[in-house]
């Protein structure tokens, strides 16, 4: 009912002659108006409004420690290649290094896989129909450095792997401009080497790290730019044989859905390894293209790779950003198809391994 205003204030005139007349007409005013502005007040409570759907809680899929230790894992192939070069000569470890189980007293996984498709498949180039053939994957590291070549790199006929270094500048174009390309991107992460006085590059991985340092630097490579597959290390002889460092590194690759490629500069590194126990997708180098620089070298390199895909029914060549490897890669790679290859994305590689170990189990 709508209230007549006129008629209340005629009433209340009168009372308000006197002291006591005011002090009553004030009350009923005050009164009628905090009634309103209840009245009102209920369409604006917080109470009113309906609650917002709560997220449901994603418990996680993974397995305890104690079921991983006890879960059997793939047997893991080593390539017959010899350990890399990080710089020349590579220097490998003296002794072998105490195994996964003693250097780590248990494997601490992270809670949460992530929501939809893991980045390693939602950013995977596609792979050319293979037919059966064999597959040769080629990732070029060491790029985003030296501008000049790595540009001469992207124009080269793909699908390539291109893995940017995690301190190279201008990431976001760089990355940008070799997807364009057609190419799959991953991230190349300095890894501490065994040689005294080799530098591995800025926020290098070292096992004398403190493990919150360790993740902050981990954490600080993986945010450089969008749209990767995973990593492979750069240098890491010292660093990708000790467990609990590399463990780190696993966790925080499971937990943003991304692949591990182990350049395998040494024949002692634990990453296949806690890769597969920390439910990471991965796989190791075959050939190393270039520690020779001259054409005659990655030459031979090349035909090492194809013969090992022929007899595995796929490779992984890893190369680098040289006036030399570009040349012999821009000469080679249009002479695959005749030969009976298919280049593929390194995504395609580990899809085709995870198939054959998962097999290999049942």
């Amino acid at each position: 009912m709508a209230v007549n205003w006129t008629v209340w204030m005629d009433r209340l005139r009168p009372l308000t002659e006197s002291r006591r007349g005011i002090l009553l007409g004030g009350a009923v005013i005050l009164g009628l108006g905090v009634v309103i502005g209840l009245i009102g007040g209920r369409a604006w409570s917080p109470a009113s409004r309906p609650l917002p759907t709560a997220a449901p809680v994603v418990s996680s899929a993974l397995p305890s420690a104690a079921q991983v230790a006890a879960a059997p894992h793939p047997t893991l192939v080593l390539p017959n290649d010899p350990p890399a070069t990080e710089t020349s000569p590579h220097t490998v470890l003296d002794s072998e290094p105490p195994p996964v189980e003693t250097q780590m007293a248990s494997v601490a996984l992270p809670p949460v896989l992530p929501a939809g498709s893991p980045d390693w498949q939602k950013y995977a180039q596609p792979s050319p129909p293979t037919g059966g053939r064999p597959m040769i994957a080629v990732i070029i590291d060491d790029m985003g450095l030296d501008r000049k070549r790595s540009e001469q790199v992207l124009q080269l006929p793909g699908p390539l792997t291109i893995s940017f270094m995690s301190y190279a500048e201008a990431l976001n174009r760089q990355s940008e401009e070799a997807r364009a390309h057609g190419h799959e991107l991953m991230m190349h992460v300095p890894m501490e080497p065994m040689g005294e006085g080799i530098d591995p590059g800025p926020g290098a991985l070292l096992n004398s790290l403190p493990p919150d340092e360790l993740r902050r630097r981990v954490v600080d490579d993986l945010d450089r730019f969008k749209g990767y597959v995973g990593i492979n290390n750069h240098m890491g002889s010292k660093f990708t044989a000790y467990a609990p460092g590399m463990q780190v590194v696993m966790e925080e690759l499971h937990r943003r859905g991304l692949l591990f490629i182990d350049s395998l500069t040494t024949d002692h590194s634990v990453g296949l390894d806690l890769a597969h126990r920390a439910g990471v997708p991965t796989a190791g180098r075959n050939v190393f293209l270039d520690n020779e620089a001259d054409a005659a070298a990655v030459q031979a390199q090349l035909a090492r790779t194809e013969d090992m895909a022929r007899k595995k029914g796929n490779a992984i060549a890893i190369g680098h950003p040289r006036d030399v490897t570009i040349a012999v890669l821009a000469a080679w790679l249009p002479t695959l198809e005749q030969k009976g290859f298919v280049l593929v994305p390194v995504t395609a590689v580990v899809k085709a391994r995870m198939t054959t170990a998962t097999a290999a189990t049942h």
